[in-house]
């Protein structure tokens, strides 16, 4: 008996409003959070201190990157589930869930135990964490480390959902968690400014989180609260397609996040809070391509095979739509970077981070493209390209970041990345081609002409040190021309009479 859970064939995912309803739970998982980052932190970094918020952002930066420990099987448990289901093979999902989850829980313990040793000891003899805090954030970090299991099995539930189609539930748990990240400081702060109570509230946030996700799974899969059952056979299947995937998923964030750790090492935390604070805010504009690449995945996967030229259009749009979304976005933040920070944070926060704010956005920019090519990659079953790639370029961009940091502080770091999000997301997309055996040197031509010329707009509109009237004179005229030659080059003539019926509609609601 098919159970009535069952997600439609992944043909029905390139198309309709299953793409468009998933796409927008994906953007208001993340854009929610977002937003309530950008009114708590002001308010976090006057009650905690700089310091002690330069160690919070880092612990931000372990918990989201621990649930990658999971060596890849939250991303196998989401491919077989999905297999699973296509073959209407539901009675063998129960056991396969259960083995993947127990394996998961043993790696979280594994990786826990190792923590409980490194953090501590990175806190107190790695990172230059001023005397008076150093026992409060090696307690901390402590406390961080046993919580690992959690964060890892949570991964795990957020898998089986996401290969159920159920983005609706994920982000049911996504965007009170994201809320709760960054309004727990508040909760806490008017009790104690002290980083342990504060990562106690927060892990205790995470487990609640987990029990929810439990819950969700139990509903959607019937059939789990039946028997606990194990599949022996079915760890090789995991450990085989999750492999190369741990590599990307523990080298990828690395080179994203790592020089948080450098500045933290080699300058101190209080530059941390200058470099990570711009960089919490724009690393969230990856939403949008996230959100978009999310569903898209699927669609890459179902289609690369058996209908090539589809696969090809869905990559061309997915790269037209990111560009025409991202540059205005990214512009804006580069040319007004200073004003937006000044009110923000004030005008010593402007003074340190309007360039940190700057380079991240140029490196956003180019990430967000890349993650076009990078997910058809993965979509077309080879994970071991990505893996690879990363392995080689990540000691090249740690050499370089060191040079960086030691010549020109936290603005070298951010240089840096913005010069191994260009290179990374380059190399990604010429691949990409090739797996498409797309050899057109035209529509090569037709986005490195666009790619060049907006990061050059990008990178001149940093050095305009003019009024703010001519910086939104200047931001308009640019916007002009590029909503011009999107809608002059770039939309078909189907997607502009889809704009052109759905825009009336939009402004009318508003009125």
């Amino acid at each position: 008996m098919i159970e009535s859970n069952d997600p439609p064939p992944l043909s029905e995912l390139a198309d309709g409003n299953r793409l468009v309803r998933n796409t927008f739970f994906n953007l208001f998982g993340y854009g929610i959070p977002l937003i309530a980052a950008i009114f708590t932190i002001p308010i976090v970094i006057s009650g905690l201190g700089t310091d002690r918020f330069g160690i919070l952002t880092l612990a931000w930066v372990l918990i989201g990157y621990l649930g990658l420990f999971d060596l890849g099987l939250g991303r196998a448990l989401t491919k077989l589930v999905a297999e699973k289901l296509g073959l209407r093979l539901n009675s063998d999902i129960p056991s396969l869930i259960w083995t993947a989850l127990l394996v998961m829980g043993i790696i979280g313990i594994i990786v826990a135990a190792a923590a409980c040793v490194i953090l501590p000891w990175m806190s107190g003899n790695l990172l230059k964490i001023p005397p008076q805090l150093s026992q409060e954030a090696e307690t901390a970090f402590f406390l961080l480390a046993l919580f690992v299991p959690i964060i890892i099995i949570s991964v795990g539930f957020r898998g089986i959902l996401e290969a159920y189609q159920r983005f609706d539930l994920t982000n049911a748990v996504r965007i009170p968690m994201g809320l709760f990240t960054f309004i727990a400081p508040l909760l806490v702060m008017p009790f104690s400014v002290s980083l342990v109570p504060l990562f106690v509230v927060l892990m205790a946030g995470r487990l609640i989180a987990m029990i929810i996700q439990l819950s969700f799974c139990l509903r959607t899969i019937p059939g789990l609260r039946k028997k606990v059952t194990l599949d022996s056979s079915a760890v090789g299947d995991l450990f085989k397609f999750g492999g190369w995937m741990t590599v990307t998923n523990i080298v990828s964030p690395l080179m994203m996040y790592l020089d948080r750790f450098f500045i933290g090492t080699m300058i101190s935390v209080a530059a941390v809070a200058y470099y990570a604070t711009p960089g919490e805010v724009i690393t969230k504009l990856l939403l949008i391509s996230g959100s978009l690449m999310g569903v898209l995945f699927p669609a890459f996967s179902g289609t690369f095979e058996s209908h090539r030229n589809q696969t090809t259009a869905l990559f061309s749009k997915g790269i037209k739509y990111i560009y025409l979304v991202m540059f205005p976005i990214v512009m804006v933040i580069v040319a007004l970077a200073g004003e937006g920070l000044s009110f923000w944070l004030g005008t010593e926060f402007a003074r340190q981070s309007t360039m940190i704010m700057q380079l991240m956005a140029v490196a956003i920019f180019f990430t967000s493209l890349g993650q076009v090519p990078y997910s058809l990659i993965q979509g077309a079953g080879r994970p071991d390209i990505t893996a690879k790639l990363h392995f080689v370029e990540l000691p090249f961009y740690l050499v370089f970041l060191w040079l960086m940091i030691r010549g020109f502080g936290i603005k070298g770091a951010a240089f840096a990345w913005m010069i191994r999000a260009m290179v990374d997301s380059t190399v990604m997309y010429l691949v990409a081609r090739r797996l498409l055996n797309l050899s057109e040197p035209v529509n090569s031509m037709h986005w490195i002409i666009f790619s060049f010329i907006s990061f050059s707009m990008l990178m001149s509109a940093m050095y305009f040190n003019i009024s703010l009237s001519l910086k939104l004179g200047f931001l308009t005229t640019v916007l002009f021309f590029h909503l011009a030659i999107g809608w002059l080059s770039l939309l078909s003539k189907d997607e502009k009479n889809f704009l052109k019926k759905i825009l009336p509609s939009v402004f009318s609601n508003q009125l």
